[in-house]
């Protein structure tokens, strides 16, 4: 009879401390989910390319871009490619305590940091610019959109300022199924 009661007290203790964990442990914020939706878009990504104004260099070419999670999932590598184009810029994306960072290695020579907001779908996943470092002669990136569609097709807005001039670039991806994919795909 004391066996029952001590196993019986036993299950009870364990239960309500497993009960207080869960209830201890901390909801992810939207930052953090915006950041675990945009990881699963690593892969390699395809798509055409249309700014407002025209940019003759870019305007209709085929955009590449590779998105994979690194540095143990703390950090996501952006990294695009217009044909015809020489450079290769490096975006990373990472949670900086509750923020959703985004910096990005311009082909302009400077590092234009944003941070996140979701859109209350979760679907959008809106950067706004905090500050650049280096160069700004040449401009900067200034904001960028992530919108997901499905599991193969999100959209990608930049916005680059060149001076007072906005030029937005409008990227319509779709996943290559041949190109690297995340686990489990």
């Amino acid at each position: 009879m004391k066996s029952l009661r001590f196993t019986l007290a036993l299950a009870v203790l364990l239960i309500s401390n497993l009960a207080m964990a869960q209830a201890d442990s901390p909801k992810p914020s939207d930052s953090q989910k915006s950041f675990e939706k945009l990881k699963s878009l690593a892969g390699t990504w395809e798509g055409r390319v249309t700014t407002d104004p025209v940019a003759k260099d870019i305007q209709g070419k085929t955009a590449t871009v590779v998105l994979r999670a690194t540095s143990m999932g703390n950090a996501l590598l952006h990294e695009m490619n217009v044909s015809g184009r020489p450079d290769d810029p490096i975006t990373m994306l990472y949670m900086e305590g509750d923020k959703l960072t985004l910096t990005h290695y311009c082909d302009a020579g400077n590092r234009p940091r944003m941070i996140a907001t979701a859109s209350p779908d979760g679907k959008t996943v809106n950067f706004e610019l905090v500050d650049v470092s280096g160069p700004m002669k040449y401009g900067h990136m200034h904001h960028a959109i992530f919108t997901f569609i499905d599991a193969d097709h999100h959209t990608e807005e930049w916005t680059y300022m060149g001076g007072e001039k906005a030029i937005h670039a409008h990227f319509e991806l779709t996943r290559k199924k041949d190109g690297p994919q995340p686990e489990g795909k």
